[in-house]
């Protein structure tokens, strides 16, 4: 890696990011860029039926396949910084305990003591603890798993701590990201974890940024339909018309990306509302400004860059027609004056706002209307490009063919 690229040593400007800050890829893919006006958006002819969205046999294949079988996204790092900390989770349907232990390794854990299966811990805030003990029995654990101490060990017979540690799922944390496989039996391989999409989430900042704020939201969709917006831009200058349209925000158009596959991970790089190409080559830009990056991480998540955040969306489906998203907003700082504590909560509130009651809305609207079998299959435009491919990797993972799929 030159040092022109390492984002420990590139030159910052005051505000923001300099387009040398990003990863070699990133730059190329960047400098690749036509003027806005100057993109067509392609033909296709894409479609998908409406049973890959509503039918539980479809979504049961989806889950053994994917949920339960390959690395999926649980939290970004920057929810659990600190070693030394504990959180439940429970946005899959799956009660987990994911920890950090004092040497800074990620855990994930089934939320389960091994004495009786009782919940370890109930709530979902971040614990500064250096055990988990079980509120029933106080069977007591490391964060590393093992059962350390229990009350009246005397009276067990042929009993070794050693034999009942908590049940371990595998995880792996790369990119700013958690990852983890749903099933402690699964052969896993997080070789899916793309070595290109790892480096430019590392540039973006995940690995190093906070968390500002979170907020879980209960969609009566399928998980799919959630994802969906964030892979076009179509919808934008309609659906948000009344919402962000007022406040003339500079990527409120038609604009066409350039969309790329890494295995099964889509990076959609799009320049914002009058960029041409011109606009690089001033050095002291903030290229956040300039441009927007999204990543649809395989399978079920979204990062997403702005001036001064980076959104990151979790999309956990526990049901053909149910979806959990964890919504978190992060900041390359924490907000240290109230100039700056007044900016990101207003994005935070502008954020839960749009995409609550219109992205995440129409996507249950959407789900209605597929129900009502008023239609056989979803159709994409040219300006929908990036949903077909992104399916065509979730459909390569589970070994179906385009045609076995439809």
């Amino acid at each position: 890696m030159s040092q022109e690229n390492d984002p420990k040593t590139a030159p910052k400007p005051r505000y923001g990011a300099p387009l040398s800050s990003l990863s070699a890829s990133q730059i190329e893919a960047i400098r690749s860029l036509p003027g806005n006006k100057d993109v067509k958006p392609p033909v296709i002819l894409e479609r998908r039926p409406t049973s890959n969205f509503i039918s539980d046999d479809y979504w049961a294949k989806e889950r053994d396949t994917i949920f339960r079988n390959k690395p999926i996204s649980i939290l970004p790092s920057a929810a659990l910084p600190e070693a030394g900390s504990v959180l439940a989770h429970d946005g899959y349907g799956i009660p987990l305990l994911i920890t950090r232990d004092k040497g800074g390794k990620v855990h994930i854990f089934l939320n389960a003591c091994t004495h009786k299966g009782a919940m370890l811990v109930e709530d979902c805030a971040v614990k500064k603890w250096s055990t988990v003990s079980c509120p029933f029995h106080a069977w007591t654990y490391g964060l590393d798993g093992r059962l350390i101490g229990l009350p009246r060990e005397e009276t067990l017979k042929d009993f070794d701590k050693k034999s009942r540690p908590l049940a371990e799922l595998p995880s792996h944390e790369c990119g700013g990201i958690i990852w983890g496989v749903l099933n402690p039996k699964a052969e896993w391989d997080f070789s899916i974890l793309n070595d290109q999409v790892t480096e430019d989430l590392e540039h973006l900042g995940l690995t190093s940024w906070v968390k500002y704020g979170h907020r879980r939201f209960e969609i009566d969709a399928n998980w799919k339909l959630v994802m969906e917006p964030f892979l076009e831009g179509y919808h934008v200058q309609r659906l948000h018309v009344n919402s962000i349209g007022p406040q003339g925000l500079d990527f409120f158009d038609d604009i066409v990306p350039k969309v790329e596959r890494f295995g099964p991970h889509i990076r959609q790089i799009s320049g914002r509302g009058k960029y041409t190409p011109e606009l690089l080559e001033e050095p002291s830009i903030n290229i956040r400004n300039v441009v927007t990056i999204v990543y649809n991480l395989f399978p079920n998540t979204v990062v997403i860059t702005s001036p001064y955040y980076i959104s990151v969306m979790i999309m956990m489906p526990t049901a053909a027609g149910r979806t959990n998203v964890d919504y978190y907003m992060l900041t390359e700082t924490v907000a240290d004056n109230p100039k700056a504590e007044e900016l990101y909560a207003k994005s935070f509130a502008v954020i839960q706002d749009v995409f609550g009651n219109e992205d995440f809305k129409a996507s249950a609207t959407c789900h209605r209307g597929l129900l009502t079998g008023a239609i056989p299959d979803v159709i994409y435009t040219g300006m929908e490009e990036a949903i077909p491919r992104f399916y065509e990797g979730i459909e390569e993972q589970m070994g179906l063919t385009l045609e076995a799929a439809e």
